[in-house]
């Protein structure tokens, strides 16, 4: 959230983009993969995106501090690495914050932790309590701990405020540092465009502290597992390892879990994709102790109720549809009736059925935002060096009227996107640069390797805003 989130912002603005999606900012783990979609908690930032620099700037650190953990000419994240980094920055920046004057600062600190009480106390609880129990999972804890017992809770409390307190200084400077640069955003007419995991880690804070709106017995061991049937590309289906919501307890709540979490989700975002939004809808349960997901059932997710509850809190939904994947009419009319954007997908619409494909341009209505890839398909490029067989290269010659090589077919789906009558165009930056598959973000079901691709300094140029720009006035977006 340093120098260079500025400048690509700044960037953005001059080639007339009005969106930035990003995945989602919440903390990650090596021990989930770093998968932003496995976090310890739905609410919190994730903060080894804290920047350095903007310390500097506060006079929690100096530039000699700094200048020793830069690391500019790596192209993948070491997460490994950045965390002792960032975390060696940290210690240094919380000594001084403790041991100086800081009125404002110290103020400031203050108004955040009663603000974010709600899931700030329950998060920097686990995040101390874990770090006692050599990062074992809450579910491995002692019972004590395990069922909240609350006499040792408040006495772990007292005996490890410093600890407690320190995670909660951190999380007031990820959110300092994001609303400083919204701020940003707003002011060069930039909107964000977040992104919100369906469910939430088995190992989160989410879970530890609200069992009853997940389905978990008395111990806290989970009952129903998430995931996906088996289909055309995994003969046992997908097993998530995260617990399914107890919906029954939840609608008696009036959703007061999920409410509070998409509006913690819309003070940091303008537009919110729903991720895997088809569990809205249904839902696929596995009974725990399935080592594949071949076993499980439908059953029925929310439906109207959540969205006519969002509704009466929010008024206007900013939310757009992941409709992408084995989806059924049910899924489409929960999406058309709450007036939800989807998703369209150009890597997907070039297979045998192209001219009937719902991903071909030729058959969008307005209300989509259309896609070259996602963070979960391949670059373009490497898409069409590593996935397109002859005939679906010949396919989008024909339908694009251009020769199409792995030198051009990120320029030639691009304009396809920018032509198109969907309302939003977001491409990913891998093939804006024209990058090949060892740019790809993420590879589904893969256990490691994922979550790692960086933006090198220097790669986005004056030449990538002029492409932008130009699409942009050339199809009047």
């Amino acid at each position: 959230m340093g120098p260079e989130a500025y400048a690509f912002v700044t960037s953005l603005n001059q080639a007339r983009q009005t969106y930035w999606q990003l995945l989602p900012l919440n903390p990650t783990e090596q021990g989930k993969g770093n998968s932003p979609y496995s976090s310890t908690c739905s609410r919190a930032g994730n903060t080894l995106l804290i920047s350095p620099e903007r310390l500097v700037a506060d006079k929690l650190l100096t530039a000699d501090e700094v200048t020793p953990y830069i690391r500019e000419n790596t192209t993948r994240v070491d997460y490994a690495d950045v965390e002792k980094a960032k975390y060696e920055l940290f210690d240094t920046a919380w000594k001084r914050f403790s041991q100086q004057s800081m009125p404002l600062e110290k103020r400031a600190f203050q108004r955040f932790t009663r603000k974010e009480k709600e899931w700030l106390d329950d998060f920097s609880l686990y995040t101390a309590l874990k770090k006692i129990h050599g990062g074992a999972p809450w579910y491995d804890w002692s019972d004590t701990y395990k069922l909240r017992d609350e006499k040792a809770l408040k006495k772990f409390r007292k005996n490890h405020a410093e600890e407690i307190e320190k995670v909660q200084w951190l999380q007031y400077l990820f959110f300092k540092q994001w609303y400083d640069l919204r701020l940003l955003c707003n002011e060069k007419k930039v909107q964000l465009l977040g992104d919100l995991p369906f469910y939430v880690s088995y190992d989160s804070s989410d879970v530890w502290a609200n069992r009853g709106i997940f389905k978990l017995d008395k111990e806290g061991r989970m009952l129903g597992v998430a995931g996906v049937p088996p289909d055309y590309f995994n003969e046992n289906g997908q097993l998530w390892g995260m617990p399914v919501f107890n919906w029954k307890s939840l609608k008696k709540q009036r959703y007061a879990w999920w409410i509070k979490r998409i509006q913690k989700n819309m003070e940091l975002y303008d537009l919110l994709r729903l991720d895997h939004f088809r569990a809205f809808a249904d839902y696929w349960e596995v009974p725990a102790g399935e080592t594949t997901a071949r076993n499980g059932r439908w059953k029925p997710g929310p439906g109207n109720a959540i969205f006519e509850t969002l509704t009466r809190k929010l008024g206007h939904l900013p939310f757009v549809a992941e409709d992408l994947g084995d989806i059924n009419e049910a899924v489409y009319a929960l999406r058309d009736k709450f007036l939800l954007p989807g998703m369209k997908v150009l890597q997907f619409a070039f297979s045998d059925n192209m001219a009937e494909s719902d991903y071909i341009p030729h058959n969008y209505s307005q209300n989509f935002v259309v896609y070259t890839g996602t963070h979960d398909n391949n670059t373009t490029v490497g898409w069409y060096k590593n996935d397109c067989d002859t005939t679906m290269r010949k396919r989008i010659q024909a339908y694009c009227g251009v020769a199409a090589g792995s030198r051009n077919i990120h320029l030639v789906l691009a304009r396809l996107a920018y032509a198109s009558v969907a309302k939003i165009v977001i491409l990913p930056v891998q093939d804006i640069l024209g990058l090949d598959e060892r740019a790809r973000m993420n590879i589904p079901a893969a256990g490691s390797n994922n979550w790692q691709w960086r933006l090198m300094p220097g790669e986005w140029t004056m030449e990538h805003e002029s492409l932008l720009h130009g699409w942009t006035m050339l199809y009047k977006r």
